[in-house]
């Protein structure tokens, strides 16, 4: 296969791709071209275009993995940190100075491929002026070839490695956490405008104060990077600064662009006049006549160069004819003929065209004066300065020709209006779509939120409801157990109420003790012989209480009782009744037994001894 520059397989892939997906790579370095589409064709294990074309056509993705290997996005951060402290510290102060405080701070951003260069001129701009000075005054364009690239950098989010290049304070002001990486603020990231450019078809950005574009033109030819200066240049303010990549210099291009820092690539544009910036409209030469020298011959030369205002000199300078509309459109007559021409006022009324003259001898060759001179009637004329040639290219005189450009002029001008304002419209579109994606993203997330809150709520109120459920069951049951326990104070006070009714009938004092010899039960008979309420004596040891009974001396008779079960025993002791009388009193104790405790305590039983009889004669071994 073919490697020189013009190899028709290469040529016919490119016009393809110009064809099927509007990419003009004809401007493109044909060595890189070919270097970055033969390295894709060799990932797909192909060898000659005509066939990597066939894929092309039946396989779109193939497209988009094509482009990402021609379109180079290399970028970073702070990429070449000495430019960018001359940029803050040179540069950016003296854009601010320049720019009235009315008037917005324009930079355009060329070829920012997924965006961290626009981001780094944003925290350059917003520490130079502030957060709320550079919200108000700093609109930022960048723009690239590459949509995907575009799409990365309208996203914002970068991973660790990527932002290392940033200061960590900065980073702590503009970037925030993304899950595993980081995303620059959407507060200053809406006045970066993202859209595609070609910069070599498109038009360009107008009235821009600082224009980026770093190791971009190092891929186009000559020719190409010829044409794309001259269109940052055209988008240049005369004060506007130009900052390239290393590998990229302008020593060729003088009249477009001043080296400001040459070792840093920064460049200021050399202002240039309108009509010097816009691009001229092309006018038929001048036919060449092979006259001799006698000056029939040169009039006769002259009529057949163009039906415009005309005006024949020779080579001395006087004037040798004027065709009819030279005298309606200019105000020349006859008589003008055979005078100089330096003499009439056309002659610098509409531009120098005496020094015109000098030059088309001197060359050889027609000389234009562009721009549309004016005259007092508001007609705008191009000029031309064509010499008349004998066979010996010895210059007979010159014809001068005056085309109105009038409504050429002032349909640029309205042409230029319209561009404006379809950019400033673009522009705002586009800041309303940066908005409303924002908008898109911030509802987004609000309703996502929302979904996961009504989540929760719902879980939380069948949460609340199980609660409810179990409380009701729980309250049943308390319900239930209350009137269990209810029932169970009947019956027990129904018990109790009959065991005092027994124990008040049978007529004797009797005192229920545990097996510690403490106090359970103290009947009203007790009470009402002793003075001692139960109250007083309720879980107290019986032997401890100080009454008119001598209780020590039944200690050995309750341990027996308590202890051995042992049979019941009777014992008459001297006593005091609670009214200070002596009486006999007779006490008999027994054991205490249950069903479920042989053990339970003992029994004594107190009553007065009167005529020898006893109260009670006996007691059951058990109640």
């Amino acid at each position: 296969m073919s490697t020189d520059d013009d190899d028709p397989g290469l040529e016919q892939l490119l016009a393809f791709l110009h064809e099927r997906r509007g990419f003009d790579f004809s401007g493109y370095k044909r060595p890189t071209l070919r270097r970055r589409i033969r390295k894709r064709m060799a990932d797909v294990g192909i060898e000659d275009y005509a066939t990597y074309q066939d894929v092309l056509e039946v396989d779109s993705r193939e497209y988009t993995q094509l482009f990402n290997t021609i379109l180079i996005n290399v970028t970073s951060f702070f990429r070449d940190r000495e430019t960018w402290d001359a940029l803050r510290e040179d540069v950016v102060p003296e854009l601010v100075a320049a720019t009235p405080d009315d008037r917005p701070i324009r930079v355009w951003c060329a070829g920012c491929a997924s965006g961290e260069e626009a981001y780094t001129i944003v925290m350059v701009l917003a520490e130079a002026l502030g957060e709320d000075e550079f919200r108000r005054r700093v609109k930022i364009y960048a723009t690239d070839i590459d949509e995907e690239a575009l799409d990365e950098a309208r996203q914002a989010r970068y991973r660790d490695d990527q932002v290392e290049a940033v200061p960590e304070d900065l980073r702590e002001r503009y970037f925030e956490r993304a899950g595993s990486g980081w995303a620059f603020r959407s507060d200053l990231r809406r006045h970066v405008i993202f859209g595609r450019n070609d910069l070599v078809q498109d038009a360009p950005i107008s009235r821009i104060d600082l224009l980026v574009s770093r190791n971009v033109l190092m891929y186009f030819t000559a020719e190409t990077q010829a044409r794309i200066l001259e269109r940052f240049n055209f988008a240049l303010r005369p004060t506007g600064h130009l900052l390239l990549g290393r590998s990229e210099m302008l020593i060729a291009h003088a009249e477009l662009f001043a080296p400001r820092d040459l070792k840093r690539r920064i460049f200021r544009a050399v202002p240039r006049s309108a009509a010097t910036r816009e691009r001229s409209f092309l006018v038929s030469d001048l036919s060449r006549s092979g006259a001799s020298g006698a000056r029939p011959d040169l009039r006769d030369a002259a009529a057949s160069l163009s039906p415009v205002p005309q005006v024949v000199v020779d080579r001395a300078g006087f004037v040798v004819d004027l065709n009819v509309r030279a005298r309606e459109d200019l105000g020349l007559v006859p008589a003008d003929i055979g005078r100089l021409f330096q003499d009439l006022d056309v002659s610098y009324r509409l531009g120098d065209i005496r020094t015109a003259l000098d030059r088309a001898y001197e060359h050889g060759a027609p000389t234009q004066l562009r721009g549309g001179t004016e005259d007092d009637d508001g007609q705008i004329y191009d000029i031309r300065v064509s010499p008349v040639l004998d066979g010996t290219g010895r210059a007979l005189g010159a014809a001068i020709a005056f085309e109105d450009t009038t409504a050429l002029v002032r349909l640029r001008e309205d042409y230029d209006r319209s561009r404006r304002d379809l950019e400033t419209a673009y522009e705002e579109l586009q800041s309303t779509v940066e908005e409303l994606e924002t908008t898109n993203e911030e509802l987004q997330s609000t309703n996502e939120e929302l979904e996961t809150t009504n989540e929760e709520l719902q879980s939380t109120n069948e949460e609340l409801e199980t609660m409810n459920e179990e409380l009701h069951s729980t309250n049943d049951e308390l319900e239930a157990m209350n009137e269990q326990q209810l029932e169970h104070a009947r019956e027990l006070d129904t018990a109790n109420s009959f065991l005092e009714g027994i124990l008040r009938s049978l007529g004797v004092g009797i005192a229920v003790v545990d097996r510690d010899g403490r106090v359970e039960i103290w009947n009203s008979w007790s009470e009402e012989l002793w003075g001692l309420r139960p109250d007083e004596v309720a879980g107290r040891p019986l032997v401890a209480l100080d009454f008119g009974l001598p209780v020590d001396r039944l200690a050995d008779q309750l341990r027996r009782a308590v202890n051995a079960g042992a049979e019941p025993s009777d014992v008459t002791l001297t006593a005091v009744d609670r009214r200070g009388r002596s009486f006999p009193c007779l006490v008999r104790v027994l054991p205490l037994s249950t069903a479920h405790d042989a053990h339970r305590g003992a029994l004594v039983l107190m009553a007065e001894a009167r005529g020898g009889e006893l109260p009670f004669t006996g007691a059951p071994r058990s109640v």
